[in-house]
């Protein structure tokens, strides 16, 4: 802070100090000439002013040390009101104290004692609430003219924050709300009206000219906050929304910072509830190492890791560019528990170095190739050393070590695999349970489908092609995935973390799988454009592609747990040291070709199936009357 503001700050702590000041004396001569029937005797006087004289310094020094002079005037708010409160509650206690300690001989009435707290709260606060809604123009009592006007979808909290946070907006200018809630109908809130609900914005949107909806509703399900987009669209309406609710509880933004509704916004879900309790029992104070920790899950996991405040974070990555930027950005936010450690989850000394080095209790094992067409053929025999080697060098060097808890981030594409990264997931899996057997070392499992904007995903290659003029490429016209956001899978892979007893495979719940060809219509919609701008168009599916992804094989069936978005798959035979002994030779030999790959992972991998009748191939997209074109979505 320059010295002019520090001297401009002083300023104006010495003003309010002064009407602080100003305001007592104010109030205690007003009480003496209201309890005196407006005309203060010369029997009183006396009293009046040399009471006066030792209350100002007490009232002076009690308002000092209760920090009254802290905060701004133009932001005055509650707090500000307690600490007045407290300040002068004190000093009503402490001043006839005092008069009868220095042995005051003029008569001072009772009921002075009592009015002059009560008008100096008054004085105090009243002139401070004053001032700011001077500051905000609200004395004024004219509607604000200035800002494009809009309305407001939701009447809760977070919409009173945000009529309070623009109402210093000149971009803005909130004319109505509209809720559901039949209580709130016709209700005001801090000024604003609550015009009607939801279903009527069509015709309210005409009556107040607005071209812009603001949804403020962000701890609404996922098919409510669908819904409003859908009626707003339809009345040609652009839709903005605040933060997304976890953002808001985390402090990264505030309400205010409002922004256009995104795809994620509408497949977003409800909020995950975690077992806070036990999750800082597993975490809090203890060394959490993280494989792939700058991937797309990775990354998340080391942030929501991170807020249980273990003892040591290790971030163990093969990129250099990934480590570095998740380092810098939890360094920013003041981390300085991060070990960051370049190594390949193939290299067993490395691994074991880290492991033995740093001693991690629980290991998050995120590092894997996971994208399906590139895996499919000229990096098969890649996919299989990385996903299943690099799976076993950790969990097995994690075993020897002592580790506790080793959790493996698998896929629903490891489910009845009809390509190689899911064959090569479904080993990795296998792996984990066959180390499982006479082991202290708990192994879980945690299988989920499709995050929404991982790198590589869907979307952010639909926002590309949308910017570039379209069209946007998807590959069949009935090909269905199951999505949940980052932050979620990260939320319930620490959760299933927590329950995990060991040798278990945790199922999340996805909800219900969504058609691509309904996330590219709803993209177009969102971007401002129809299908006659930008176009849909069916390429065909990609090497190894099912239409449908499956979260349990066909001989699995799970069980609740207690979470309610986590069920458990009953664990099938597991495998023995023999078995690992003999898939640790096969990698460890000489690189195989893809045939040969193909034949070891069906193998192994029993419902492991690469033909054509496990998937609709070319011959189905020209059926449905689509032409296959060289762009992939």
């Amino acid at each position: 802070m320059s010295w002019y503001a520090r001297l401009h700050m002083n300023e104006r702590r010495i003003l309010a100090f002064t009407h602080d000041v100003t305001a007592t004396a104010i109030a205690w001569l007003l009480a003496f000439w209201l309890r005196l029937n407006l005309e203060i005797s010369s029997e009183f006087l006396s009293a009046m002013l040399l009471g006066m004289l030792w209350l100002l310094p007490l009232h002076a020094l009690i308002f000092l040390r209760a920090g009254l002079y802290q905060g701004i005037w133009r932001y005055a708010s509650l707090p500000d009101l307690r600490r007045i409160l407290m300040a002068v509650g004190i000093a009503a206690l402490a001043g006839p104290a005092l008069l009868y300690l220095v042995q005051f001989g003029h008569p001072v009435p009772r009921s002075v004692f009592v009015l002059h707290p009560l008008l100096l709260i008054i004085l105090m606060g009243g002139s401070r609430v004053a001032y700011r809604a001077w500051k905000e123009k609200r004395l004024y009592g004219a509607l604000r003219v200035h800002g494009e006007p809009v309305l407001v979808l939701g009447a809760g909290d977070a919409a009173v924050t945000l009529i309070k946070e623009m109402e210093r907006s000149h971009q803005w200018r909130i004319v109505g709300i509209l809720d559901d809630d039949i209580t709130k109908q016709r209700l005001t809130l801090h000024g604003v009206k609550v015009v009607g609900r939801i279903a009527d914005l069509q015709s309210l949107a005409t009556e107040y000219n607005v071209g812009n909806v603001i949804i403020a509703m962000p701890s609404a399900t996922h098919q409510t906050r669908r819904r409003a987009v859908e009626i707003a669209s339809a009345a040609n309406l652009r839709v903005l929304t605040v933060p997304a609710l976890d953002d808001l509880i985390s402090g990264k933004v505030t309400v205010s910072a409002i922004r256009k509704i995104e795809l994620e916004d509408l497949l977003g879900r409800d909020a995950v509830v975690l077992d806070d309790e036990g999750l800082h029992g597993l975490l809090t104070g203890k060394s959490v190492m993280i494989t792939g920790a700058g991937g797309s899950i990775g990354s998340e996991l080391v942030r929501q890791i991170a807020r249980f405040r273990p003892a040591r974070i290790v971030l163990f990555e093969l990129s250099e560019f990934a480590l570095y930027n998740i380092h810098q950005e939890l360094e920013d936010r003041g981390l300085s528990s991060l070990v960051c450690v370049a190594g390949d989850v193939r290299d067993a000394a490395r691994v074991e170095w880290a492991i033995s080095q740093y001693r991690p209790q629980i290991i998050f094992h995120a590092a894997a190739y996971k994208h399906v067409p590139l895996m499919e053929n000229e990096n098969a025999w890649e996919a299989v050393r990385n996903n299943v080697l690099g799976t076993l060098c950790v969990a097995r060097t994690a075993r020897q070590q002592g580790v506790e808890k080793f959790v493996l981030i698998s896929t629903d594409k490891a489910v009845n695999p009809t390509n190689v990264m899911g064959a090569t997931k479904r080993l990795a899996e296998m792996v984990c349970g066959s180390l499982q057997q006479e082991s202290d070392t708990r192994f879980v499992v945690v299988r989920f489908g499709n995050v929404l904007g991982s790198s590589g995903s869907v979307i952010p290659r639909f926002r590309e092609q949308i910017a570039q003029g379209g069209p946007i490429t998807v590959t069949h016209p009935e090909i269905r995935r199951y999505f949940m956001s980052i932050p979620e899978a990260a939320q319930l892979v620490l959760q299933a973390g927590l329950m995990g007893k060991g040798g278990e495979i945790f199922v999340l719940d996805m909800g219900e799988p969504v058609k691509i060809v309904d996330l590219a219509r709803d993209m177009i919609r969102l971007s401002g454009f129809s299908e006659e701008d930008i176009r849909v168009a069916f390429t065909g599916l990609r090497p190894g592609e099912k239409l449908y992804e499956e979260l349990l094989a066909d001989d699995e069936t799970t069980l609740a747990t207690p979470h309610p978005k986590l069920r458990v798959a009953k664990a099938r035979d597991t495998l023995g040291q023999q078995w690992l002994a003999e898939i640790e030779r096969w990698i460890e030999a000489s690189p195989s070709s893809v045939s040969v790959v193909r034949q070891e992972l069906a193998r192994r991998v029993p419902e492991y199936c690469n033909n054509d009748d496990a998937r609709i191939g070319d011959a189905s997209v020209a059926q449905a009357g689509v032409v296959p074109q060289r762009n992939q979505g």
